[in-house]
């Protein structure tokens, strides 16, 4: 819940500013937006390991191998940075080149699954 309160205040104050900013100066504008989405980033980052160490954990007890849980884990990372990507790319005024980003983001998360699909397909055949 902390968390949560400190990325809404710096995400809101962050908005406001870079509104104020950019009626003068887009291109400043722009650069405050980044460093707040950066700093709000790291506030996620505690958050993620936990998140890492509780998967590893379970993939342990469930006796997963790491290249089950491991695509998994690049999908969601390529996902969230293709769209963070995206959205940056349209605030700064290039939809093109957002949906692009967004593309291929989708064609790399596509490609980091297919060894999971790999297994899927061998635990399959080996069933029948």
């Amino acid at each position: 819940m902390d968390g949560a309160l400190k990325i809404a205040a710096v995400a809101v104050f962050s908005a406001i500013l870079a509104v104020v900013v950019k009626k003068n100066v887009r291109e400043l504008g722009l650069v405050l937006a980044l460093t707040a989405g950066l700093l709000i980033l790291t506030f996620a980052l505690d958050a993620i390991r936990e998140i890492r160490a509780v998967m590893d954990t379970l993939s342990e007890l469930a006796g997963l191998s790491p290249a089950v849980l491991s695509p998994v884990v690049k999908t969601v990372g390529i996902a969230i940075i293709s769209k963070v990507s995206a959205e940056i790319c349209r605030d700064a005024g290039e939809g093109g080149i957002g949906a692009f980003v967004e593309t291929t983001g989708a064609a790399l998360a596509l490609a980091a699954a297919l060894p999971l699909l790999e297994a899927v397909l061998a635990l399959i055949t080996d069933l029948v």
